[in-house]
């Protein structure tokens, strides 16, 4: 009759214990792990790999194989790597220029609720070169990225309301987004408040600053005032 072992298993390695590793500078230790989990389909392995090569951190620095580890985790799923994957191939960095499957692994990114996907997205629409610029698409998009509180969405939003651009005017939603990013440190939404307060009234203000408030207490779903139809 099999008898239950009465020794310790063996652990398997975690990626947190590779990341630890990472973090201390043990690059060979965390590379160790970090193999060992991606020849067993781990999803989040090979995008530290790839993070490796794109810093030569314990390998040599390497853009191509940065790509090709981003790639290895966005075909198992990753986001981050799928938006890493999308916008290399966009620029050309580290693989052919090819916009069409950056773009699509961009949008599944942008879709899996990737913030660094849907800033991308917003970035390219407001821009107009690698896509056909459009506002309000580019609005949708930093509106996506700013409800989950990515500071550089949240900017770009309120410069949006701020100039009615892809959405319609609106000086409170300005004095939001633009207040939730200057306080960690967003340069540009420093800038751009210091102009937008000149032009409110106290009531605008008043409004914004209770808005502000209902974010911090934990209403990021949103109360009615912040859904804006685009325009």
């Amino acid at each position: 009759m099999n008898m239950p072992s009465t020794s310790n298993p063996v652990l398997e390695p975690c990626i947190d214990a590779a990341v630890a590793h990472y973090n201390a500078a043990d690059y060979p230790a965390a590379l160790d792990i970090f193999h060992h989990l991606a020849e067993r389909g781990d999803p989040v392995a090979p995008m530290w790999i790839g993070a490796c090569h794109a810093a030569g951190s314990g390998v040599p620095y390497s853009v191509a194989e940065a790509f090709a580890w981003y790639l290895k985790a966005a075909e198992r799923g990753n986001a981050q790597a799928q938006t890493n994957v999308g916008a290399m191939l966009i620029m050309g960095n580290g693989a052919e220029v090819d916009v069409p499957r950056g773009l699509y692994w961009l949008q599944r990114a942008a879709d899996a609720q990737d913030c660094g996907a849907q800033f991308n997205f917003a970035s390219l629409y407001s821009v107009g070169e690698v896509v056909e610029q459009d506002h309000s698409r580019a609005f949708e998009w930093y509106l996506s990225a700013a409800k989950q509180g990515h500071y550089p969405s949240q900017a770009r939003l309120g410069y949006c309301y701020q100039l009615g651009q892809g959405v319609n005017k609106d000086l409170v939603q300005a004095f939001v987004w633009l207040s939730l990013a200057a306080r960690h440190g967003v340069g540009t939404a420093l800038i751009q408040l210091e102009q937008l307060m000149g032009q409110m009234s106290g009531d605008q203000k008043q409004q914004g600053a209770e808005l502000i408030d209902r974010w911090n207490a934990g209403s990021q779903a949103a109360p009615e005032r912040w859904q804006c139809v685009a325009v």
